[in-house]
């Protein structure tokens, strides 16, 4: 009887825990919508989502946690949409292969500004510690820019530093900088497409 009471319990305990995430990411992307992620904070999404602070905070240490569980699956898909480009495209050069895969995030980053700012601005803040500036999604982006890099540079005659190169665009690609294109300066995706790939990638 006991055992039976203490599986009855588990998962009790483990569907309360999955409705307490739910309601946590509902809450905080009708917030991040409203207002935007920066002007609101864990309480406030804590008290609207009718949780306490330590409830939210056991599973979600920041809003950068919060903003990366919300848009996780669109990140999956957008690595999908990459792999299957680079499949169907496999015998194109590869500075066509990589102006693709730029034009595919920078889609992917115009339809989930607000929650990749939410993910970068925390993934700043913890860098000291992870050592990595820009989060797995970037790290996994910046593989593919270095493997690109180093097809389009194979048989040159020097040898430039494709890890510096890629750390650069992924630079240019992050909210503060992409979106002061957007907003100051006024460029539309398609020019800031073409100017990355006039800056970053060498012509034949």
């Amino acid at each position: 009887m006991m055992k039976d009471g203490k599986t009855s319990y588990t998962r009790m305990e483990r569907r309360d825990a999955a409705e307490n995430r739910q309601r946590i990411l509902d809450t905080a992307f009708r917030l991040f919508n409203q207002k935007g992620v920066e002007q609101v904070s864990m309480n406030q999404i804590a008290a609207e989502a009718g949780i306490g602070p330590g409830t939210l905070y056991r599973r979600y240490r920041n809003k950068g946690e919060l903003c990366l569980d919300l848009i996780k699956d669109n990140v999956v898909l957008c690595f999908e949409d990459i792999d299957a480009y680079l499949e169907e495209n496999q015998t194109e050069p590869p500075r066509t292969r990589l102006k693709g895969i730029l034009s595919l995030f920078i889609r992917f980053r115009e339809s989930k500004a607000q929650l990749l700012k939410g993910v970068e601005d925390s993934a700043s803040t913890h860098r000291k510690t992870s050592g990595k500036a820009y989060g797995p999604l970037y790290e996994e982006l910046h593989q593919l820019f270095v493997a690109l890099f180093d097809e389009i540079y194979t048989g040159s005659g020097g040898q430039p530093n494709n890890v510096f190169r890629s750390d650069m665009l992924l630079t240019a690609l992050r909210s503060d900088a992409y979106l002061f294109q957007r907003e100051v300066r006024g460029y539309s995706p398609d020019d800031i497409l073409d100017q990355l790939c006039s800056t970053f990638i060498p012509q034949p």
